[in-house]
């Protein structure tokens, strides 16, 4: 299979199948993510059917979910969804970092781009105030992360993969022959 085929949609469309791993944590909120993601990536071809989701316990979990998903070569891409937020037991900036470093070294490792909606608020609170706000920033960032997705799969079918350069060799194995 060519690293063109490997990136061909399922429905023939836009351009190959999806992960999108959230995070349960705050679950009401990231969901807009989630869900405003699917209305968005509609709107550019692709079809529901063609993601995948998977939840995971908290955000720290994702890039190891990201990581499997992205060497299985069935997904052109892999979102990730979390809110991260101070929860008063460790520092959320340890988690923030920890995860979007290991998200970044994914997408390295296994030429499989990995987009973040995993945000990080300087300040938030369980209050009224808070949750309407990033209730409806998560709707906000679920449309642009399918954007970006969409356009980072066309623009990455543009570019033929050398073998055995930026990818597993479970991967490379999957796209070529």
């Amino acid at each position: 299979m060519s690293q063109q085929a490997f990136l061909t949609s399922p429905s023939d469309q836009a351009g190959g199948r999806i992960a999108f791993i959230q995070a349960s944590w705050h679950r009401t909120i990231v969901e807009q993510c989630r869900l405003s993601f699917i209305a968005e990536i509609r709107e550019l071809g692709y079809l529901e059917s063609d993601i995948d989701f998977f939840d995971v316990a908290g955000a720290f979990e994702i890039p190891l979910q990201a990581q499997r998903l992205a060497q299985t070569g069935q997904y052109a891409a892999v979102v990730a969804a979390a809110l991260v937020v101070d929860g008063g037991i460790y520092r959320m900036e340890f988690v923030a970092e920890a995860v979007i470093s290991g998200l970044m070294q994914v997408q390295l490792a296994t030429g499989v781009p990995v987009l973040s909606a995993v945000l990080t608020p300087h300040h938030f609170h369980s209050g009224e105030e808070h949750q309407q706000f990033f209730f409806q920033h998560f709707q906000v960032k679920g449309a642009e992360v399918a954007r970006a997705c969409a356009s980072t799969i066309r623009a990455l079918r543009q570019i033929p993969a050398l073998p055995g350069v930026g990818v597993s060799k479970q991967v490379e194995m999957l796209t070529t022959s």
